[in-house]
């Protein structure tokens, strides 16, 4: 299906500044649809004028249909929908005395020209369904009264307001709660779910009579109220914004829309969204959210004092084969650490790799080095891993840089190089040495090695990959991974 641009560009002649306007109208003309109980289909001026494309179609939540089909796309000729000709030649509203029949179902159409300055933009068809039609409510009555008020707007130029947008997802609909204030921002007429929200706030009567802003203003302490200007000109209906306030009971969104058919303000339409619950989640998720960090930078601590006792273990040792197992265990702890740190100063479950296998080559060169010069580089960048893979990917790059360091350089120096490609869904890991290599008849299958058969483990066990170990291209030891990441 064709977008909106598309469409623009490819059979009309608007510009750039028409398309922001047209995109301004969709923003917000779900509301029109639903006070209208009607379809809504936007219809664009071809630069030929030989007919008009369907640029955009909204139904209504609030009725049935009058489109089972999508209309975007299409294309009406001249002379086939007199009324789109009329509204677009007479610049004017052009209503249909008599009902189309469509599927048996008969349907009243009212077409809207959209104006921009002296610039007829496009046509608003209006298509209501009449199937079951009955005497309409007050609650239906005001909701058509203030549709005919927009579309009047519409069509003289008065709206959508320059820079107002309301398709963010908190912004509430016509069936959130819907108020309709005059012209000195009293309220002529509350729905019942309007009316709800405010007296979870604690209103004990009604709203009909009152001045919305002074009812919110007694409600609301000062505190969680906006600015007083901004309050009296939301809720007085004088000003095109949306406000968030509420007290301990309840919070709510409200979005005024003034009302100028003619370019006098005669009142406005102020739509509410009772958003208590989601506002409770909000701070729930930010509560478990710093909890979660919290426990991550408690680990952390934690890893770090074991690593700290173990390194000061190892130097009171004796046994030279004792102190070199616990310097592995310091290891091993300080790569986990790494990661729980990493964790802690996150606010998801994903991991920057690269910062943690940095940390990793010098944390190894550090605690390993014998006298000689250990140098590391890296090459290519990890990107972002979910913790489940950070972790155990941390150890295996710690045992693999530490076996370069102890089997490869032994008391010597050396460089190690750590190269990375992520690659369609994979991520491909080379660790290489310059030292003296593999052993003679050394099969990394057999190995008793505890460091490798930790490597071994964690890659085909916990990360589901494949494990390579073989000579380099130029001496010293290449080990290879293949992992799936997401």
């Amino acid at each position: 299906m064709p977008s909106l641009n598309d469409l623009v560009r490819a059979h009309t002649d608007l510009g750039d500044e028409d398309l922001a306007w047209l995109h301004l109208l969709l923003a917000d003309w779900q509301i029109i649809a639903d006070l209208s109980f009607a379809d809504l289909v936007l219809w664009l001026p071809d630069r030929e004028g030989i007919g008009f494309w369907a640029g955009a179609q909204m139904r209504p939540t609030t009725g049935p249909t009058a489109y089972v089909d999508d209309l975007v796309g299409a294309f009406i000729p001249t002379g086939r929908r007199p009324l789109l000709d009329s509204a677009f030649e007479r610049q004017r509203v052009a209503r249909e005395g008599d009902p189309e029949w469509r599927d048996d179902i008969p349907v009243r159409v009212e077409a809207i020209p959209v104006r921009r300055g002296e610039r007829i933009l496009a046509i608003v068809a209006r298509n209501t369904n009449l199937l079951g039609v009955r005497t309409p409510s007050r609650l239906e009555l005001s909701y058509l009264q203030t549709a005919t008020d927009l579309t009047q707007m519409i069509s003289n130029g008065f709206f959508p307001f320059p820079g107002q947008r309301s398709d963010h997802a908190d912004s509430p609909r016509v069936g959130d709660g819907f108020v309709r204030v005059d012209a000195a921002g009293r309220v002529s007429y509350a729905s019942p779910n309007a009316l709800s929200v405010y007296r979870r706030l604690g209103l004990t009567g009604d709203l009909t009579g009152l001045h919305l802003a002074e009812v919110t203003r007694g409600l609301v302490p000062a505190k969680r109220r906006p600015d007083e200007e901004t309050l009296s000109a939301v809720l007085g209906g004088r000003l095109a914004k949306d406000t968030e306030t509420g007290n301990d009971d309840a919070v709510l969104i409200l979005r005024s829309i003034p009302l100028r058919p003619t370019g006098e303000h005669i009142g406005a339409l102020v739509l509410l969204r009772d958003v208590t619950d989601l506002r409770n989640r909000d701070r729930e998720l930010v509560t478990k959210d710093a909890t979660i960090r919290e426990i991550h930078h408690r680990v952390k601590n934690n890893l770090q004092t074991v690593a700290a006792l173990l390194r000061l273990q190892a130097r009171r040792i004796g046994s030279e084969e004792g102190r070199l197992a616990l310097e592995e265990a310091v290891r091993r702890v300080g790569s986990i650490a790494i990661v729980h740190e990493t964790l802690s100063q996150s606010f998801d479950d994903n991991v920057d790799f690269d910062d943690v296998a940095d940390r990793l080559r010098l944390m190894v060169a550090d605690v390993s080095s014998r006298g000689g010069a250990i140098t590391s580089s890296r090459s290519g960048s990890f990107g972002t891993l979910p913790a489940e893979t950070a972790t155990p990917l941390a150890m295996v790059l710690t045992e693999l840089l530490q076996n370069a360091v102890e089997h490869g350089f032994g008391d010597g120096g050396g460089e190690m190089t750590v190269s990375v490609q992520r690659l369609v869904g994979r991520l491909h890991v080379t660790v290489e040495d310059d030292g003296a290599g593999l052993p003679t008849g050394f099969d990394p299958e057999t190995s008793t090695s505890l460091g490798l058969s930790i490597v071994r483990t964690l890659v085909e066990s916990e990360l589901d990959g494949m494990l390579e170990m073989g000579p380099g291209p130029a001496g010293g030891t290449r080990v290879g991974l293949d992992l799936p990441v997401h």
